[in-house]
């Protein structure tokens, strides 16, 4: 249980891996839901606030031909 503390401990059985020991920590980041980056900026927590972005103005030169 030590050795895990600094990372996954692989058990073999004859040679080739069989099981690995994770600290809970590392198998509850292992095991957690993914957040894709398309659902974190849907925020549908946000859906009931009003949101009004400030008006952008833009000033238009003409072009310089010379």
């Amino acid at each position: 249980m030590k050795a895990a503390q600094d990372g996954p401990v692989f058990i073999t059985d004859d040679g080739r891996p069989s099981h690995v020991l994770l600290t809970i920590e590392a198998y509850r980041r292992l095991t957690q839901p993914r957040r894709y980056i398309a659902d974190a900026l849907a925020m549908p927590q946000a859906q009931d606030g009003d949101f009004e972005p400030p008006r952008l103005t833009i000033a238009v030169k003409p072009a310089d031909l010379i």
